[in-house]
């Protein structure tokens, strides 16, 4: 019979050996780094046999540490399956899912959602990460993730979730005293426009569509931004255009800080994903959040 103590040394194995790493492994275990580092050490001395190869920048397994993921991961995937079908009689589900969701976007996507989920699934606990950074979901140890574009690797299922956002082109009264208001999106090549700036360092490209046709306009200026509402800012200070979430300029559109252009070249976005992993054990949790999103 296994004991407590040594189910909690192999569970604090397989996460690293998920995540080739003690740090993202102490993020989905709920414990500090060194923890779980001395949860392995006490395995490895355990069963007498070295598990991982530890460098400064590297973690990876053994070949007796693969031989002992192939064996756990499936035993690990009964358990999670055991405790989630006690959901089956419970009223609601139980249990933390982890999701992933660009940081320009979440506010608008999940707001009310999270509310009607919260409140309608009392054991149910949602951990949400904002970032626009593009991130491995299985890797940095996420249920899911929300994305544009259904383009993914094989192994990963895609839902369309509801969307009603669109991205607006603003400026300031003040910026447009002396110009012209743009009436196509090739006119923004004679404006003075707030670029926006992925982690990447990739810029994002204004993309515009009417009567069918697509446009995409690589636009200039003098200031670079990775936050959009620094860019709503700029934009109301006079700086120049911003293309912006409409739901972030919305305040400002109402009391005239800024004006709207080329609205009827911005259409409502259609493809936006909630995705997660095809192999991956689908809580009751998460398919909670599944229904609760999809389009």
């Amino acid at each position: 019979m296994i004991e407590n103590s040594e189910l909690a040394e192999l569970a604090a194995f397989a996460a690293v050996a998920t995540h080739r790493s003690f740090r993202k492994a102490a993020v989905e275990r709920g414990t500090s780094p060194s923890a779980v580092s001395h949860a392995i050490r006490n395995l490895e001395i355990r069963v007498g046999v070295r598990l991982f190869h530890r460098t400064t920048r590297k973690v990876s397994l053994t070949d007796a540490g693969h031989m002992l993921f192939a064996k756990l991961t499936p035993a690990f995937t009964d358990i999670a399956t055991a405790v989630d079908a006690l959901n089956s009689w419970r009223d609601t589900p139980f249990g933390t899912v982890r999701l992933n969701v660009p940081n320009t976007v979440a506010p608008f996507v999940l707001g009310e959602t999270v509310e009607a989920l919260l409140k309608a699934n009392r054991g149910l606990r949602l951990e949400i990460v904002a970032t626009d950074r593009r991130v491995d979901i299985v890797e940095e140890g996420f249920d899911a993730g929300i994305r544009f574009g259904e383009r993914l690797s094989q192994d990963m299922v895609a839902v369309p979730i509801r969307s009603n956002l669109r991205f607006a082109v603003v400026g300031a009264p003040e910026y447009f005293a002396d110009r012209t208001m743009p009436q196509t999106p090739q006119a923004l090549h004679d404006h003075v426009c707030i670029r926006y700036a992925f982690p990447s360092g990739t810029m994002l490209h204004w993309t515009f569509e009417k009567y069918g046709e697509s446009i995409t306009v690589d636009v200039d200026g003098p200031l670079t931004l990775d936050n959009q509402e620094m860019m709503v800012d700029a934009a109301a200070r006079g700086l120049g255009l911003a293309y912006v979430w409409e739901q972030r300029a919305a305040a400002h559109v109402r009391d005239g800080r800024l004006v709207r252009c080329l609205e009827d070249w911005c259409p409502v976005e259609d493809g936006l994903f909630l995705y997660f992993p095809s192999r991956k054990h689908q809580s009751a949790g998460l398919r909670a959040v599944i229904e609760a999103l999809r389009a």
